[in-house]
Protein backbone atom coordinates (compact mmCIF):
# COMPACT_ATOMS: atom_id res chain seq x y z
CA UNK A 1 0.00 0.00 0.00
CA UNK A 2 1.39 3.47 -0.83
CA UNK A 3 2.69 5.21 2.29
CA UNK A 4 3.49 8.77 3.35
CA UNK A 5 6.00 9.76 6.02
CA UNK A 6 3.12 10.29 8.42
CA UNK A 7 1.95 6.72 7.86
CA UNK A 8 5.52 5.43 8.18
CA UNK A 9 5.86 7.33 11.45
CA UNK A 10 2.86 5.50 12.93
CA UNK A 11 4.42 2.16 12.01
CA UNK A 12 7.97 3.02 13.09
CA UNK A 13 9.53 0.08 14.88
CA UNK A 14 11.70 2.13 17.22
CA UNK A 15 11.27 5.38 19.11
CA UNK A 16 14.36 6.85 17.44
CA UNK A 17 12.93 6.09 13.97
CA UNK A 18 9.69 7.80 15.03
CA UNK A 19 11.64 10.87 16.17
CA UNK A 20 13.72 11.05 12.99
CA UNK A 21 10.64 10.85 10.76
CA UNK A 22 9.03 13.55 12.88
CA UNK A 23 12.05 15.79 12.22
CA UNK A 24 11.93 15.11 8.49
CA UNK A 25 8.24 15.97 8.37
CA UNK A 26 8.48 19.13 10.47
CA UNK A 27 11.44 20.63 8.65
CA UNK A 28 10.59 19.63 5.08
CA UNK A 29 7.10 20.24 3.75
CA UNK A 30 8.25 18.55 0.54
CA UNK A 31 9.19 15.33 2.35
CA UNK A 32 5.83 15.33 4.08
CA UNK A 33 3.87 15.49 0.81
CA UNK A 34 5.63 12.61 -0.92
CA UNK A 35 3.71 9.36 -1.12
CA UNK A 36 5.82 6.25 -1.73
CA UNK A 37 4.53 3.26 -3.63
CA UNK A 38 6.15 0.45 -1.63
CA UNK A 39 6.02 -2.10 -4.42
CA UNK A 40 9.57 -2.47 -5.77
CA UNK A 41 11.12 -5.96 -5.67
CA UNK A 42 14.65 -7.20 -6.46
CA UNK A 43 15.55 -7.49 -10.13
CA UNK A 44 17.53 -10.19 -11.88
CA UNK A 45 20.31 -11.51 -9.68
CA UNK A 46 18.94 -9.68 -6.66
CA UNK A 47 21.45 -6.81 -6.89
CA UNK A 48 19.02 -4.17 -8.18
CA UNK A 49 15.60 -2.90 -7.20
CA UNK A 50 13.58 -1.89 -10.24
CA UNK A 51 10.30 -0.01 -10.19
CA UNK A 52 8.44 -0.04 -13.51
CA UNK A 53 5.62 2.31 -14.43
CA UNK A 54 3.76 3.77 -17.38
CA UNK A 55 4.20 7.51 -17.99
CA UNK A 56 1.49 9.45 -19.78
CA UNK A 57 3.43 11.56 -22.25
CA UNK A 58 0.63 13.00 -24.38
CA UNK A 59 -3.05 13.37 -23.57
CA UNK A 60 -5.75 13.20 -26.22
CA UNK A 61 -8.73 15.41 -26.81
CA UNK A 62 -12.22 14.94 -28.19
CA UNK A 63 -14.50 16.90 -30.46
CA UNK A 64 -17.60 17.03 -32.60
CA UNK A 65 -18.08 15.38 -35.99
CA UNK A 66 -20.39 16.05 -38.87
CA UNK A 67 -23.03 13.48 -39.82
CA UNK A 68 -21.81 10.83 -42.22
CA UNK A 69 -18.17 11.48 -41.29
CA UNK A 70 -15.80 9.72 -38.94
CA UNK A 71 -14.02 11.20 -35.96
CA UNK A 72 -10.43 12.11 -36.76
CA UNK A 73 -8.00 9.46 -35.54
CA UNK A 74 -6.26 10.42 -32.35
CA UNK A 75 -4.91 8.65 -29.30
CA UNK A 76 -3.09 9.31 -26.07
CA UNK A 77 0.59 8.45 -25.84
CA UNK A 78 2.38 6.67 -23.05
CA UNK A 79 5.76 5.10 -22.53
CA UNK A 80 7.21 2.44 -20.27
CA UNK A 81 9.77 3.66 -17.75
CA UNK A 82 11.81 2.03 -15.03
CA UNK A 83 13.79 3.51 -12.18
CA UNK A 84 16.43 1.80 -10.07
CA UNK A 85 15.91 2.34 -6.36
CA UNK A 86 18.94 3.01 -4.18
CA UNK A 87 19.32 3.59 -0.43
CA UNK A 88 20.58 6.98 0.66
CA UNK A 89 21.54 8.58 3.96
CA UNK A 90 24.85 8.78 5.77
CA UNK A 91 27.02 7.69 8.66
CA UNK A 92 29.02 9.28 11.47
CA UNK A 93 31.63 8.05 13.93
CA UNK A 94 31.87 9.05 17.57
CA UNK A 95 34.17 8.35 20.48
CA UNK A 96 32.33 6.86 23.44
CA UNK A 97 33.82 9.46 25.80
CA UNK A 98 32.42 12.33 23.73
CA UNK A 99 28.90 11.09 23.09
CA UNK A 100 27.28 12.59 26.19
CA UNK A 101 29.13 15.88 26.45
CA UNK A 102 26.70 18.72 27.10
CA UNK A 103 22.94 18.66 27.74
CA UNK A 104 21.07 15.57 26.55
CA UNK A 105 19.14 17.58 23.95
CA UNK A 106 22.31 18.93 22.32
CA UNK A 107 25.04 16.39 23.04
CA UNK A 108 27.37 15.22 20.30
CA UNK A 109 25.37 12.16 19.27
CA UNK A 110 22.13 14.15 19.02
CA UNK A 111 23.97 16.87 17.11
CA UNK A 112 25.46 14.43 14.59
CA UNK A 113 22.12 12.72 14.01
CA UNK A 114 20.31 16.04 13.56
CA UNK A 115 22.90 17.22 11.04
CA UNK A 116 22.53 13.93 9.18
CA UNK A 117 18.75 14.46 8.98
CA UNK A 118 19.34 17.95 7.59
CA UNK A 119 21.86 16.62 5.07
CA UNK A 120 19.47 13.88 3.92
CA UNK A 121 16.71 16.45 3.41
CA UNK A 122 18.96 18.71 1.33
CA UNK A 123 20.26 15.76 -0.72
CA UNK A 124 16.73 14.54 -1.45
CA UNK A 125 15.45 17.97 -2.49
CA UNK A 126 18.53 18.58 -4.65
CA UNK A 127 18.05 15.25 -6.45
CA UNK A 128 14.36 16.03 -7.06
CA UNK A 129 15.46 19.09 -9.06
CA UNK A 130 18.85 18.21 -10.53
CA UNK A 131 19.04 14.40 -10.51
CA UNK A 132 20.49 12.90 -13.68
CA UNK A 133 21.27 9.20 -13.91
CA UNK A 134 23.63 9.90 -16.80
CA UNK A 135 25.80 11.85 -14.36
CA UNK A 136 25.18 9.85 -11.17
CA UNK A 137 23.81 6.35 -11.68
CA UNK A 138 23.17 6.02 -7.94
CA UNK A 139 20.45 8.68 -8.04
CA UNK A 140 17.33 9.26 -10.13
CA UNK A 141 16.25 11.70 -12.84
CA UNK A 142 14.97 14.96 -11.42
CA UNK A 143 12.45 17.47 -12.69
CA UNK A 144 14.95 19.64 -14.57
CA UNK A 145 15.86 16.72 -16.84
CA UNK A 146 12.44 15.05 -17.01
CA UNK A 147 10.56 18.22 -18.00
CA UNK A 148 12.96 19.49 -20.67
CA UNK A 149 11.11 19.57 -23.98
CA UNK A 150 7.73 18.69 -22.47
CA UNK A 151 4.54 20.69 -23.03
CA UNK A 152 4.69 22.04 -19.46
CA UNK A 153 8.17 23.53 -19.95
CA UNK A 154 7.36 27.24 -20.31
CA UNK A 155 10.02 29.15 -22.24
CA UNK A 156 9.21 32.87 -22.49
CA UNK A 157 10.99 33.14 -25.85
CA UNK A 158 8.52 30.59 -27.25
CA UNK A 159 5.54 32.46 -25.78
CA UNK A 160 6.11 35.75 -27.57
CA UNK A 161 8.40 37.39 -24.99
CA UNK A 162 11.12 38.79 -27.27
CA UNK A 163 13.63 39.32 -24.46
CA UNK A 164 13.40 35.61 -23.65
CA UNK A 165 12.81 36.16 -19.96
CA UNK A 166 10.34 37.46 -17.41
CA UNK A 167 11.60 40.36 -15.30
CA UNK A 168 10.13 40.16 -11.80
CA UNK A 169 12.61 42.45 -10.07
CA UNK A 170 11.04 44.89 -7.64
CA UNK A 171 12.57 47.83 -9.47
CA UNK A 172 10.78 46.77 -12.67
CA UNK A 173 7.41 45.45 -11.44
CA UNK A 174 6.43 48.40 -9.26
CA UNK A 175 2.75 48.99 -10.05
CA UNK A 176 -0.38 46.91 -9.69
CA UNK A 177 -0.91 46.82 -13.44
CA UNK A 178 2.58 45.45 -14.07
CA UNK A 179 2.17 42.88 -11.29
CA UNK A 180 -1.14 41.68 -12.66
CA UNK A 181 0.32 41.30 -16.16
CA UNK A 182 3.07 39.05 -14.76
CA UNK A 183 0.54 37.05 -12.77
CA UNK A 184 -1.37 36.48 -16.02
CA UNK A 185 1.74 34.76 -17.38
CA UNK A 186 2.18 32.77 -14.18
CA UNK A 187 -1.46 31.66 -14.32
CA UNK A 188 -1.09 30.69 -17.98
CA UNK A 189 1.78 28.39 -17.06
CA UNK A 190 0.02 26.92 -14.01
CA UNK A 191 -3.14 26.28 -16.02
CA UNK A 192 -1.19 23.72 -18.05
CA UNK A 193 -0.49 21.57 -14.98
CA UNK A 194 -2.91 18.69 -14.37
CA UNK A 195 -3.57 18.17 -10.63
CA UNK A 196 -3.61 14.73 -9.06
CA UNK A 197 -7.01 13.16 -8.60
CA UNK A 198 -5.90 10.26 -6.42
CA UNK A 199 -3.57 11.62 -3.76
CA UNK A 200 -1.89 8.75 -1.98
CA UNK A 201 -2.66 5.99 0.48
CA UNK A 202 -6.11 4.87 1.56
CA UNK A 203 -8.27 7.98 1.34
CA UNK A 204 -9.74 8.78 4.74
CA UNK A 205 -7.03 6.86 6.59
CA UNK A 206 -4.65 8.75 8.91
CA UNK A 207 -1.64 10.02 6.98
CA UNK A 208 -3.14 9.60 3.52
CA UNK A 209 -2.32 12.37 1.06
CA UNK A 210 -5.51 14.04 -0.20
CA UNK A 211 -6.01 14.69 -3.91
CA UNK A 212 -5.02 18.05 -5.36
CA UNK A 213 -1.96 18.90 -3.21
CA UNK A 214 0.33 21.04 -5.39
CA UNK A 215 3.22 23.42 -4.93
CA UNK A 216 5.46 25.92 -6.68
CA UNK A 217 9.10 25.17 -5.86
CA UNK A 218 11.68 27.93 -5.99
CA UNK A 219 14.43 29.67 -4.07
CA UNK A 220 14.17 32.47 -1.53
CA UNK A 221 14.29 35.23 -4.14
CA UNK A 222 11.79 33.74 -6.58
CA UNK A 223 9.27 32.75 -3.91
CA UNK A 224 9.54 36.21 -2.34
CA UNK A 225 8.84 37.80 -5.73
CA UNK A 226 5.72 35.62 -6.24
CA UNK A 227 4.48 36.68 -2.79
CA UNK A 228 4.99 40.31 -3.74
CA UNK A 229 3.15 39.93 -7.06
CA UNK A 230 0.33 38.00 -5.39
CA UNK A 231 -0.20 40.72 -2.79
CA UNK A 232 -1.01 43.16 -5.59
CA UNK A 233 -3.85 40.84 -6.65
CA UNK A 234 -4.97 39.88 -3.14
CA UNK A 235 -4.13 36.24 -3.95
CA UNK A 236 -1.50 35.67 -1.26
CA UNK A 237 -2.50 33.91 1.96
CA UNK A 238 -0.75 32.22 4.88
CA UNK A 239 -1.99 29.31 6.95
CA UNK A 240 -0.62 27.08 9.69
CA UNK A 241 -0.81 23.32 9.23
CA UNK A 242 -1.23 20.50 11.75
CA UNK A 243 2.52 20.44 12.47
CA UNK A 244 2.64 24.17 13.20
CA UNK A 245 4.39 25.06 9.96
CA UNK A 246 3.57 28.38 8.30
CA UNK A 247 2.42 27.61 4.75
CA UNK A 248 2.42 30.36 2.12
CA UNK A 249 -0.14 30.09 -0.67
CA UNK A 250 -0.74 31.65 -4.06
CA UNK A 251 -4.36 30.73 -4.66
CA UNK A 252 -4.44 26.95 -4.25
CA UNK A 253 -0.68 26.56 -4.79
CA UNK A 254 1.74 26.21 -1.88
CA UNK A 255 4.78 28.46 -2.29
CA UNK A 256 7.87 26.52 -1.22
CA UNK A 257 11.44 27.73 -0.92
CA UNK A 258 13.42 24.47 -1.02
CA UNK A 259 16.50 26.08 0.44
CA UNK A 260 20.24 26.09 -0.14
CA UNK A 261 22.85 23.48 -0.97
CA UNK A 262 24.41 21.56 1.92
CA UNK A 263 27.45 23.86 2.06
CA UNK A 264 25.36 27.04 1.90
CA UNK A 265 27.09 28.22 -1.28
CA UNK A 266 23.81 29.06 -3.01
CA UNK A 267 20.20 27.98 -3.51
CA UNK A 268 19.36 24.47 -4.75
CA UNK A 269 17.48 26.11 -7.63
CA UNK A 270 20.25 28.45 -8.76
CA UNK A 271 20.24 32.12 -9.66
CA UNK A 272 22.65 32.56 -12.54
CA UNK A 273 23.56 34.44 -15.71
CA UNK A 274 21.93 33.31 -18.97
CA UNK A 275 21.62 34.34 -22.60
CA UNK A 276 17.83 34.10 -22.65
CA UNK A 277 17.03 35.34 -26.15
CA UNK A 278 19.57 33.04 -27.77
CA UNK A 279 21.03 35.79 -29.94
CA UNK A 280 24.30 36.15 -28.10
CA UNK A 281 24.30 39.84 -28.93
CA UNK A 282 23.04 41.10 -25.59
CA UNK A 283 25.25 38.71 -23.67
CA UNK A 284 24.28 36.87 -20.53
CA UNK A 285 21.94 38.57 -18.08
CA UNK A 286 22.42 38.04 -14.35
CA UNK A 287 19.75 37.02 -11.88
CA UNK A 288 17.96 34.28 -13.86
CA UNK A 289 16.22 31.37 -12.19
CA UNK A 290 13.51 28.74 -12.75
CA UNK A 291 10.31 27.76 -10.97
CA UNK A 292 8.86 24.25 -10.74
CA UNK A 293 5.18 23.39 -10.36
CA UNK A 294 4.50 19.98 -8.80
CA UNK A 295 1.28 18.03 -8.29
CA UNK A 296 1.63 15.25 -5.71
CA UNK A 297 -0.17 11.92 -6.00
CA UNK A 298 0.00 8.37 -7.27
CA UNK A 299 -1.18 9.51 -10.72
CA UNK A 300 1.20 12.48 -10.78
CA UNK A 301 4.51 12.94 -8.92
CA UNK A 302 5.33 10.41 -6.21
CA UNK A 303 8.00 8.21 -4.71
CA UNK A 304 8.77 4.52 -5.05
CA UNK A 305 10.20 2.35 -2.30
CA UNK A 306 10.94 -1.28 -1.52
CA UNK A 307 8.12 -3.63 -0.66
CA UNK A 308 7.81 -4.92 2.93
CA UNK A 309 10.70 -2.77 4.15
CA UNK A 310 10.65 0.27 6.47
CA UNK A 311 10.97 3.53 4.57
CA UNK A 312 13.49 4.84 7.10
CA UNK A 313 15.82 3.15 9.58
CA UNK A 314 18.38 4.45 12.07
CA UNK A 315 21.32 2.44 13.37
CA UNK A 316 22.78 3.88 16.56
CA UNK A 317 25.89 2.58 18.36
CA UNK A 318 25.63 -0.02 21.11
CA UNK A 319 27.82 1.61 23.72
CA UNK A 320 27.75 -1.51 25.90
CA UNK A 321 29.97 -3.34 23.41
CA UNK A 322 33.78 -3.05 23.31
CA UNK A 323 35.36 -0.48 21.00
CA UNK A 324 36.14 3.15 21.70
CA UNK A 325 34.89 4.56 18.37
CA UNK A 326 31.57 3.48 16.94
CA UNK A 327 29.41 4.36 13.95
CA UNK A 328 25.84 5.55 13.60
CA UNK A 329 23.80 5.59 10.41
CA UNK A 330 20.59 6.95 8.94
CA UNK A 331 19.23 5.16 5.87
CA UNK A 332 16.20 6.00 3.75
CA UNK A 333 14.81 3.69 1.11
CA UNK A 334 15.85 2.15 -1.19
CA UNK A 335 13.76 4.82 -2.91
CA UNK A 336 13.43 7.12 -5.92
CA UNK A 337 10.88 9.55 -7.33
CA UNK A 338 8.54 8.91 -10.24
CA UNK A 339 6.99 11.38 -12.70
CA UNK A 340 3.89 9.40 -13.65
CA UNK A 341 2.39 12.11 -15.86
CA UNK A 342 4.54 14.77 -17.53
CA UNK A 343 1.59 17.18 -17.41
CA UNK A 344 1.40 16.91 -13.62
CA UNK A 345 4.58 18.97 -13.24
CA UNK A 346 6.06 21.91 -15.09
CA UNK A 347 8.97 24.32 -15.18
CA UNK A 348 8.92 28.07 -15.84
CA UNK A 349 12.32 29.04 -17.24
CA UNK A 350 14.24 32.28 -17.23
CA UNK A 351 12.65 34.43 -14.54
CA UNK A 352 14.81 37.39 -13.57
CA UNK A 353 14.73 38.01 -9.82
CA UNK A 354 18.06 39.78 -9.21
CA UNK A 355 20.82 41.72 -10.91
Amino acid sequence: MPVTLEMAQVNARADIDHAVIDNLRRYSWLWDQMVFDDAATPGAGGDTLVYGYTRLTEARGAGFRAFNTEYPADKAARAQYTVNLKPFGGAFTLDRKLRNLGPASTNEMVFQLQQLITGATIAFQTEIIHGDTAVNALGFDGLDKSLTGESTEYLPIDEGVTSGHLDWRGSVVNTQALALSQLDILDDWLSRIVPSTTGGGDQGAPGALPPGVKAILGNTRSITRIKSLARWAGSYTETKDALGRHVSMYGSWVLLDIGDTFDGSGPIIPIESRDTDGSGGAGALAGMTDLYAVSFGMDAFHGASMASTPLLETFLPDWNQPGAVKSGELEIGPAAVVLRNTRSCGVLRNVRVAG
